[in-house]
């Protein structure tokens, strides 16, 4: 006969009721002793004497539980995060299990099960690690208890250095007052690192503008200043880093190429369109953008390769049409809730002009301007414009690339000289095309190059940048 098992709640049930049985006592205290009523200890006499000791086994002891999850989900997870999404963060993978997989299961049970097995998410703590390290020298026997605890801890790690605490700020009350923004020069895709170029709302922590450059540049810079001016509008303050690769300054000032000069033309934008700009080196004092580029690093990448996504163009045109999207829905707030310091957006023609290169620059004797290792002729109405050797100028390249330049107070186009004619006109014959005529910009202030190289002084000397 199989030996019946209680545990203590159902062993004090039934030593309560078999007494009562046998000996004939009284219900009333034995529904006092049991906390139940007169109703259900009768029927826990009906149990003793139809079943007997088995009658108090709980029926749902050998039954699975309903929501109980197959033997084979795990497996399916343990392999799917080993194979597929071997360096997704666990709440990461969650989403993706839920959305790529039809898998839905708890945090906590893809956390019990990968940790069970000895996996770690990327980004577990340093008291975690360790932990996770201990136990397994205890279970490989390389370390006891009995050794002393200055012993264990230096086989498991060096002691862990406590960084400089940094105080948690307030964020801005307006949506716009302040824009975070920072470039991440990583292996986003491939073998070959790329910059990331990243701004964030610092009262929302809404992405506004996300583009990808061979490195951190000027043209990164300016795509993200434009998606925020087209999609958003003008805002208050810019707070960005301070490195060399953005603020390009050479020892030797006779030697220092304005083009090149970063800060200054980004600065000289910023000022036309009324936008504070501000930089520090501390990377703690814009901890927002910090964080997000390891956020980014930690689900963008993996998103990135299984799409298998190889180039520039293909990854810009992911970050924006759906990574971003589902970064401010799942981690910002609803910006539409803030009170929004954002002017009206430029016109296009106003940003294309205002994001803009400006180099200072002569013309030759040969009445043309030397740009980039070309030559080009000044034009005004299709005519060709002729100016006195070492005439001063402004060469600016708007942001779809069309070259103008001011010279004596006026614009004008600029028209590549080349090597050679396309076409002759003693022996090919021409078809006469009626030529398009370029949109000129009016002259105004921040086009002169006084006003220029007054605000270059400004940044290098003062520090004063917009």
């Amino acid at each position: 006969m199989k030996e019946v098992k209680l545990r203590m709640n159902e062993k004090e049930k039934y030593e309560v009721i078999k007494e009562l049985v046998d000996h004939k006592g009284n219900k009333n205290r034995a529904s006092k002793k049991l906390i139940i009523s007169r109703r259900q200890v009768n029927r826990l006499i009906i149990k003793y004497k139809e079943k007997g000791k088995a009658g108090f086994v709980h029926g749902n002891r050998t039954k699975k539980p309903v929501n109980a999850l197959n033997n084979s989900i795990s497996k399916d997870i343990i392999t799917l995060y080993k194979n597929k999404y071997y360096d997704f963060n666990f709440n990461h993978f969650k989403e993706f299990l839920e959305s790529k997989e039809n898998i839905k299961v708890s945090y906590k049970f893809i956390y019990k099960t990968l940790t069970n097995e000895g996996i770690l998410s990327p980004k577990a703590r340093k008291k975690t690690k360790r932990e996770y390290a201990k136990r397994k020298l205890l279970e490989e026997k390389k370390i006891n208890l009995n050794m002393k605890q200055e012993q264990i801890e230096s086989i498991i790690s060096h002691e862990i250095s406590l960084e400089e605490a940094h105080p948690r700020l307030e964020k801005p009350k307006y949506f716009g007052e302040i824009i975070e923004q920072d470039g991440s020069i990583h292996k986003w895709f491939g073998e070959i690192k790329t910059c990331l170029h990243l701004a964030i709302d610092k009262a929302t922590s809404t992405i506004v503008g996300a583009y990808f450059d061979k490195q951190e540049t000027l043209n990164g810079y300016y795509h993200v200043f434009y998606q925020i001016l087209t999609n958003y509008g003008i805002p208050y303050k810019f707070f960005t880093d301070n490195r060399t690769v953005f603020n390009y300054i050479k020892l030797n000032p006779d030697k220092r190429t304005s083009d090149k000069d970063v800060l200054t033309q980004y600065g000289y934008a910023c000022k036309q369109l009324g936008v504070d700009l501000e930089t520090s080196s501390v990377s703690q004092a814009k901890g927002l953008i910090e964080r997000t580029n390891g956020t980014f690093q930690g689900r963008l990448i993996q998103e990135l390769r299984l799409n298998g996504i190889t180039t520039i163009k293909e990854a810009n045109k992911y970050l924006i049409e759906v990574f971003v999207p589902n970064f401010n829905k799942r981690f910002a707030l609803d910006y539409k809730k803030f009170e929004s310091v954002f002017e009206k957006s430029p016109s296009k023609e106003t940003i294309n002009y205002t994001l803009a290169i400006l180099t200072p620059r002569k013309i030759d004797n040969g009445n043309a301007i030397k740009y980039y290792g070309k030559y080009y002729h000044p034009y005004l109405n299709n005519s060709i414009k002729c100016f006195c050797p070492k005439t001063e100028c402004l060469v600016i390249k708007s942001f779809n690339g069309d070259l103008l330049v001011t010279i004596d107070e006026q614009v004008l186009e600029l028209k590549e000289l080349v090597r050679n004619e396309k076409s002759s006109k003693n022996f090919d014959e021409t078809i006469e095309t009626k030529e398009k005529k370029k949109y000129l910009p009016p002259m105004s202030h921040p086009w002169k190059l006084a006003s220029f190289k007054r605000q270059i002084q400004k940044a290098h000397t003062n520090h004063v940048y917009a």
